[in-house]
């Protein structure tokens, strides 16, 4: 299994992804947002426009991890990504 972690080195959230993702044995691409100002702001694009994110603007979240299956799929869910 392939995945794009997008997150943060200073998120528990992210970190604990990482970690559950590495032990099965994925293949993990992980675009960290606190030292990537480009990976930032193309986060921040998506974010701001996709309506999956609709809960986490709501209610002032970062919405991070998220995660960018093989097939393009982006999920909030990290059970989704390992089921």
């Amino acid at each position: 299994m392939k995945v794009t972690v997008i997150g943060s080195h200073l998120c528990p959230d992210t970190l604990y992804a990482l970690n559950r993702l590495s032990a099965a044995k994925a293949e993990i691409e992980f675009k960290n947002l606190s030292a990537s100002l480009s990976d930032l702001k193309a986060y921040l694009a998506q974010r701001d426009s996709n309506p999956l994110y609709a809960g986490i603007r709501a209610n002032g979240g970062i919405g991070i991890p998220c995660f960018v299956l093989e097939d393009g799929r982006t999920t909030l869910d990290l059970d989704e990504v390992l089921g």
